[in-house]
């Protein structure tokens, strides 16, 4: 430690609380402490005051899945924030059972973390009461479903990021916009539609229940609801997906039908992963600020964990309208 405070030119005190992540640091001086430790590889030794002082340095992360780039990358971010404050995830997959989850609930409280980072949780908000009177740290990732006042989240702003895809849309032209929903009943799928009818309204669009198809998220479910907007009497020009891999599914459908995109149609996704950038044509869409979430997250929980006041425990991050080569304007059609 006096190695470091040295190499970086800041006391022994000021090192070594940079090292234990605590908050009484100015960032300039915390940056710098945390480039030596990097640049040294250095690992500070957790000393036995330090587990006595209740700090181990350990964060919980329940997620999912983490083969899927939208998990991977705010996994990453989380990561990558943890690491500069000198602390390390304890990753807890749960696969989207709930008995799972439920169970993770119990080896939390009774484990060694100093809080956790809950991403898409299936929980209800009385079961995450429990965590919080039990007095354990914890912040909820986009939650899945409508959460009491009082649970700390972090968000993106999909309401928002629906509607400026589809106004991007009716800018273009487009007035038959056909929209792929995502899981039922999530919060997300629920804000991308009130975008999607914000945007019509707007423009005087009238809405119609025929342009909406369902979906959950996945590729394939966003290729058979294609196929129903597509099949209809008077088709859609034009498809908002609730997220990129519905918006790929979609793309294999116009595909198949023989149309071209976006000529013949325009699709926009929701995400802005990988994939988004590696079909063809590069999809438009709509970029959730990934690893921010998972960055904003571990800022937030430090905060509970340390026992300081946040300036607000909902956070909702601004999503970004990307435009790439899936979209074009409406195709005007000539009467025989």
């Amino acid at each position: 430690m006096r190695d470091v405070a040295r190499l970086a030119g800041v006391s022994v005190a000021t090192a070594y609380r940079v090292a234990k992540g605590r908050p009484d640091v100015a960032e300039e001086t915390r940056a710098e402490v945390l480039n030596v430790m990097r640049d040294h590889a250095f690992v500070p030794n957790r000393s036995e005051a330090d587990l006595a002082d209740g700090w181990t340095g350990l964060v919980g992360f329940s997620v999912p899945f983490v083969d899927e780039s939208y998990f991977a990358v705010i996994l990453s971010g989380a990561a990558e924030a943890l690491y500069e404050q000198n602390q390390r995830i304890v990753l807890c997959p749960t696969y989207h059972q709930y008995v799972r989850e439920v169970t993770l609930l119990d080896r939390l409280l009774g484990g060694t973390t100093d809080g956790a980072l809950i991403l898409l949780p299936e929980q209800s908000s009385g079961e995450l009461h429990r965590l919080q009177e039990q007095g354990y740290p914890f912040v909820v990732i986009d939650p899945r479903q409508p959460l009491d006042e009082g649970i700390p989240s972090v968000s993106a702003a999909h309401a928002a990021g629906a509607r400026a895809a589809t106004e991007h849309l009716l800018g273009l032209g487009h007035r038959r916009v056909g929209l792929i929903t995502g899981t039922p009943n999530w919060v997300a799928t629920d804000q991308r539609i009130e975008g999607y009818r914000m945007a019509l309204a707007a423009a005087r669009v009238p809405f119609t229940t025929e342009l909406l198809a369902g979906g959950d998220f996945a590729t394939g479910t966003g290729y058979v609801a294609a196929r129903h907007l597509l099949g209809l009497a008077e088709p859609p020009t034009a498809i908002f997906a609730s997220n990129d891999n519905l918006a790929v599914g979609a793309m294999r459908a116009a595909f198949e039908l023989g149309l071209h995109i976006p000529e013949d149609l325009s699709i926009v996704g929701f995400d802005d992963v990988v994939i988004a950038g590696e079909v063809f044509p590069p999809l438009t869409t709509v970029r959730q600020p990934l690893a921010e979430l998972g960055r904003t997250a571990v800022a937030m929980l430090n905060r509970l964990v340390d026992g300081r006041q946040t300036e607000a425990l909902r956070i909702e991050l601004a999503t970004q309208l990307v435009i790439r080569e899936s979209t074009g304007p409406a195709l005007i059609r000539m009467d025989a």
